[in-house]
């Protein structure tokens, strides 16, 4: 009787004690995969050798800008030279944003000078108190190079977050006002491309779920992060049974190099997934596996390809080694037979400012030493 007694007593409190461990463990913030949280390699002093270039102008306009498509069939795979300039004018500064914190992030890395760290932080943060690239008056292409813009940055200022060497600690103030100019516009981005039909479901999608991602766990957002899951999900269950992506499968001679441009928001997101808890490894009986091994597949032999879009492939992308910047994350998730790795050794290192900079040094740092870079 004593003993039924106190199990009534303690029972709401064992019971309390279970959901409070089990919204801890919810709660648990989320982290980006090992490599991220490198330190510094060494922290020299002096005058960097490339001083920190100008702020580009914060771009606060409309984004409404012209395809480099522009006047294609609707396959959107025959590039219009002189639409595809004025959008590189258009979105210049954009781009230099971009590349600009990717290539500071990774000095700042690899040296530790404090000059570098301020000029990526000091730009940002005129952007973020700008509130650029938030405008709602878009098109397509403007919502693309927003979430691109977000993926690139984001992924840089994840080095720095979470690098062991802790350098934002001193920059508080700053990394607020990014990290709250990060979430604005992941809302945005989620916001842009939500519960799209499939049919326009395509790579956008996947690198627009990919900047969510970067800044689910930059931010740590957890709502952003189990979107970002979501919209995985969606794109997995768009691979076929052998591999293909129908809605890249219709950019005809240009269907190869999208599947392959596909796969790098799609590893990416998996890498990130699997660290705080979630595999997606299976979603669809393996598909990401599938879809790599296909391009994979297809890269030594285009045939299914051509089969498949009815057009001999155009492989100029495919002749660029940091397109594959996702063999890091991939083979990170997968066992990759000898002939990848090997060929992945060969292309090393995977230098590319939409994933955030150098994923071999996240993802493979052995390798990088190999090559002495």
């Amino acid at each position: 009787m004593h003993n039924r007694k106190l199990h009534r007593h303690l029972a709401p409190a064992l019971l309390s004690l279970a959901l409070f461990a089990g919204a801890t463990q919810a709660a648990a913030p989320l982290r980006p995969p090992q490599g991220y949280l490198a330190p510094v390699e060494k922290f020299k002093t002096g005058d960097s050798n490339s001083d920190c270039d100008a702020t580009p102008t914060p771009y606060t306009g409309a984004l409404q800008f012209r395809s480099k498509y522009e006047g294609s069939d609707k396959a959107r795979s025959t590039l219009n030279v002189q639409s595809e300039k004025a959008f590189r004018d258009a979105t210049a500064d954009i781009t230099r944003i971009e590349r600009g914190t990717s290539k500071q992030v990774m000095q700042f890395m690899r040296d530790g000078r404090p000059q570098q760290l301020e000029c990526t932080l000091n730009q940002l943060a005129a952007w973020a108190s700008a509130d650029a690239l938030m405008s709602k008056d878009f098109n397509h292409t403007g919502k693309s190079m927003r979430k691109w813009a977000l993926g690139s940055m984001a992924s840089a200022y994840i080095r720095l977050k979470f690098s062991s060497s802790q350098p934002l600690a001193t920059h508080q103030p700053q990394a607020q006002q990014i990290e709250a100019w990060f979430s604005r516009m992941a809302d945005q981005v989620v916001s842009d491309w939500d519960n799209l039909p499939l049919d326009k479901t395509n790579n956008h999608s996947y690198w627009a779920a990919w900047s969510v991602m970067a800044t689910a766990v930059a931010t740590n957002r957890r709502d952003l992060f189990d979107w970002s899951v979501k919209e995985f999900k969606v794109g997995a269950h768009q691979v076929d049974a052998e591999g293909f992506l129908p809605n890249e499968l219709k950019r005809q001679q240009r269907a190869l190099a999208y599947h392959n441009y596909a796969l790098p928001p799609l590893a990416m997101i998996a890498s990130f997934a699997q660290v705080n808890g979630v595999d997606l490894r299976q979603e669809n009986q393996g598909a990401l596996k599938r879809l790599g091994d296909r391009v994979l597949a297809g890269v030594k032999d285009p045939d299914a390809f051509e089969d498949k879009s009815g057009k001999e492939q155009d492989m100029t992308d495919l002749k660029v080694d940091s397109k594959f910047a996702w063999l890091e994350p991939f083979c990170s998730l997968y066992s990759c037979p000898a002939d990848v790795l090997e060929k992945k050794r060969e292309m090393q290192p995977f230098k590319t400012f939409r994933l955030g900079g150098d994923l071999t040094r996240v993802y493979d740092p052995a390798g990088e030493k190999d090559k002495g870079s």
